[in-house]
């Protein structure tokens, strides 16, 4: 079965449409990190994304928790108060949404690094240019 993301893109910008709200609104009702909306929202890199992902995504927009993985494979979404399907035994389910989290913890120590490259090397241009205005002048 193919997954069609680009659906899943469609759906959720018009429900935020239909309630109002501005992707960091949907961020912080998902509790999804700002990449992965902006890739889900825009269809960009299309790859698998975790079950929860999608779940959380489905729940911030008031949906039924499986709303999305449905649009995704290309069924009807359940209604709103239907019950949820889960399964304790999906291993798989489990370990994929524990890589994507480490996924997106990486890419943020990675963003920690950089800034803290950028201002260590702030400091010692400061330091370059106080010790430089710091010293008499000579004619």
């Amino acid at each position: 079965m193919t997954e069609d993301w680009a659906a899943v893109a469609v759906a959720i910008n018009q429900r935020m449409t239909e309630l109002g709200l501005l992707q960091r609104d949907l961020i912080e009702r998902s509790h999804v990190s700002k990449s992965a909306v902006s890739e889900i929202r825009h269809n960009i890199k299309q790859r698998r994304r975790s079950a929860r992902t999608l779940e959380a995504l489905s729940l911030a927009l008031a949906w039924h928790p499986q709303h999305l993985i449905a649009v995704l494979e290309h069924r009807p979404p359940p209604q709103a108060e239907a019950p949820v399907l889960t399964s304790r035994q999906d291993v798989p389910g489990h370990l994929e949404a524990i890589e994507q989290q480490l996924w997106e913890i990486t890419n943020r120590l990675d963003d920690i690094e950089a800034i803290k490259a950028q201002l260590n090397q702030i400091s010692t241009d400061l330091s370059a240019l106080t010790r430089r205005n710091s010293q008499p002048k000579t004619r």
